[in-house]
């Protein structure tokens, strides 16, 4: 069973990177993302913090998706978290 929760929470640090990866990129702060998504500025801070325990839904990370202008896949792709490891 420990292995099924690592999974579990493996997919949420995967999703946190990709937000903060594809928000960057979008040259967006927290705040505006916060803004454009109608979520706190903490919401956000707690999702992207590297060491915080990640709870969140996939409305949530639709809604995330929506308001960077990407594909809802792209916060999947384990092809990013590679990329997340230079900085």
């Amino acid at each position: 069973m420990n292995k099924r929760i690592s999974k579990h929470y493996d997919v949420y640090e995967l999703i946190a990177k990709n937000i903060k990866y594809y928000r960057k990129e979008k040259k967006m702060t927290q705040a505006e993302l916060a803004e454009k998504t109608e979520y706190s500025h903490e919401f956000i801070r707690r999702i992207e913090a590297p060491n915080s325990k990640k709870n969140f839904s996939l409305e949530a990370v639709s809604n995330i998706a929506y308001a960077l202008d990407i594909d809802i896949e792209l916060l999947f792709s384990k092809r990013i978290l590679d990329d997340n490891k230079k900085e």
